[in-house]
């Protein structure tokens, strides 16, 4: 099994605000402290589902400084600090090393569509601005481009480029980066956790985690304790719960922000252009997270 860099179960934490739309520090605090509780080893904080593209920089540092302050050195922090724009990646890379984080997401520059040798270079530029280690962020459905296996097989030469953040749905390419090199590969869409994880996998990065982290935590423990069966049980057993969160139409930070309500954990309002769910994707959500969290799982 791969070596997990970061943890192997990493909640890609929503960002709560207050009624107001303004950053909820506090909030913050108590999600991050109840996650790492229910099992998380590490919080990726101003992710996809954390609103990256629309929160400044400077909340960015606040909400590394607060989540640390909150988890002490109970749980890994993975700071997204991929934009369109090198330069203001960089920037924020060294800032989230100042505010205390563990590691980098860096998803790849969108809208630009970079060829290979440029995205090459822009992830080695950024591995090279701090000393932290980075995860790699693929996720081609939403940058438009793809990182190439052959480019992460390069890119893993790097000594701080350990991990990957995979959401290609490419079983192929991933098994090749897999055996070819020593990049932990963590699961970046939840339906992707045990089969990744089967052929050399090191854990998740999950919006699911949000409101279930201690049901797909049983499904890596169940897995590594050889009980392959239980683990196909848990996969199973969540899987109305993800497809309604991550495929009913509504964009995962929506539907997580609207079920965290829900179980009166901080959450807020989505920053637009997103809108909130309407109440009957509301009830779909609790009646989804209700069946699942039957079986004590």
């Amino acid at each position: 099994m791969t070596t997990s860099p970061f943890g192997r179960a990493l909640c890609a934490m929503i960002t709560p605000f207050d009624a107001t739309g303004a950053l909820d520090l506090d909030g913050a605090q108590k999600l991050a402290a109840h996650l790492v509780g229910e099992g998380c080893d590490g919080l990726v904080l101003s992710g996809t589902t954390g609103e990256s593209p629309t929160t400044s920089d400077a909340e960015k540092s606040a909400l590394i400084r607060a989540v640390r302050e909150a988890i002490g050195d109970r749980g890994t922090i993975v700071a997204g600090v991929g934009t369109a724009d090198t330069r203001h990646t960089l920037r924020l890379a060294r800032e989230a090393e100042q505010a205390g984080a563990d590691g980098l997401l860096v998803v790849s520059p969108y809208y630009s569509r970079p060829p290979q040798d440029a995205l090459e270079a822009h992830f080695l530029e950024v591995a090279d601005a701090t000393g932290l280690p980075v995860m790699l962020y693929d996720i081609p459905g939403r940058t438009g481009t793809r990182i190439e296996p052959d480019t992460m097989i390069r890119l893993a030469g790097h000594e701080r480029i350990v991990a990957v953040k995979d959401c290609a749905y490419d079983v192929l390419g991933s098994s090749k980066v897999i055996s070819a090199t020593s990049l932990a590969y963590y699961a970046g869409c939840e339906e992707w956790i045990l089969p990744l994880y089967a052929v050399g996998g090191a854990g998740f990065v999950s919006t699911v985690a949000n409101v279930a982290p201690r049901l797909l935590r049983s499904l890596l423990d169940a897995y590594d304790e050889g009980d392959t069966a239980r683990a196909t049980a848990a996969h199973q057993h969540v899987l109305p719960l993800v497809e309604r969160v991550m495929a009913d139409g509504l964009p995962g930070t929506v539907t997580a922000k609207a079920l965290l309500a829900e179980l009166g954990l901080p959450a807020g309002p989505v920053r637009g252009p997103l809108r909130p769910a309407d109440p009957e994707r509301v009830r779909g959500l609790r009646t989804a997270y209700e069946a699942v969290a039957v079986g004590g799982w």
